[in-house]
């Protein structure tokens, strides 16, 4: 009975597993939310949504709203591939700012950052998609 069980269990938690879909990052998405709280919680908020001190200060000084996150919409293509929102692009505007890129002057460069560090923050980042 016992070998029953054991073998059912097993095949249940195969059967699930090949269900769930699962996401997998480049980055380390917990070495990317230190990052994220440490250098954009201000302004995009705990949860990414855009509601940090300063964001909502902005917001309501008539200012854009930082970007929401949760949302997983990108709109610039800033390494010119024709897609919108990878994650070259991601790291682009992070390293350089959003307004070489058309976008707000608001999101100024975040310098010294290493690959590995990008790599975190974008794999946090489009962890943040609801």
């Amino acid at each position: 009975m016992t070998r029953f069980l054991t073998t059912a269990l097993t095949l249940v938690t195969l059967a699930i597993g090949s269900v769930v879909p699962s996401v997998a990052f480049a980055g380390d998405v917990e070495a990317g939310k230190a990052k994220f709280l440490a250098l954009c919680v201000s302004c995009h908020g705990e949860t990414g949504k855009g509601d940090g001190p300063v964001g909502l200060a902005l917001k309501n000084s008539g200012q854009p709203a930082p970007r929401d996150f949760t949302v997983g919409e990108f709109i610039l293509d800033a390494d010119k591939d024709g897609t919108m929102g990878s994650d070259s692009d991601l790291k682009e505007v992070i390293t350089k700012g959003a307004l070489v890129f058309g976008g707000s002057p608001l999101m100024a460069p975040i310098v010294g950052l290493t690959d590995e560090d990008l790599d975190n923050l974008v794999a946090f980042i489009r962890s943040l998609k609801q």
